[in-house]
């Protein structure tokens, strides 16, 4: 039994290839080189909803931090509505 639970089981190719169940196959890890690469991480992490046909406006996902940054002034309030394909290759900055 793991620390904070038990683990989900384990397939035969992660028990194979020495794997656990704790990171997707594909994650990335990327340290933040400079306040632009922020901000386009910010901006593709909020696009995100509108990307995959959650909502039509980044205004109107109610779980994101886009919120917060509109009220410190940091986006305006119409940010993301004419941005279709914008994100769809970006890479992290990798």
């Amino acid at each position: 039994m793991a620390a904070n639970g038990p683990e989900q089981s384990i397939s035969l190719s992660k028990q194979h290839q020495r794997r656990r169940g704790v990171w997707q196959r594909r994650f990335w890890e990327h340290a933040l080189r400079d306040e632009c690469d922020y901000a386009k991480h910010l901006d593709y992490l909020h696009y995100n909803p509108v990307k995959h046909g959650l909502v039509t406006s980044v205004a109107n996902w109610p779980y994101s931090s886009f919120h917060r940054f509109v009220n410190e002034g940091v986006y305006p309030a119409e940010w993301g509505s004419d941005m279709a394909g914008k994100f769809d290759t970006f890479d992290g900055g990798e």
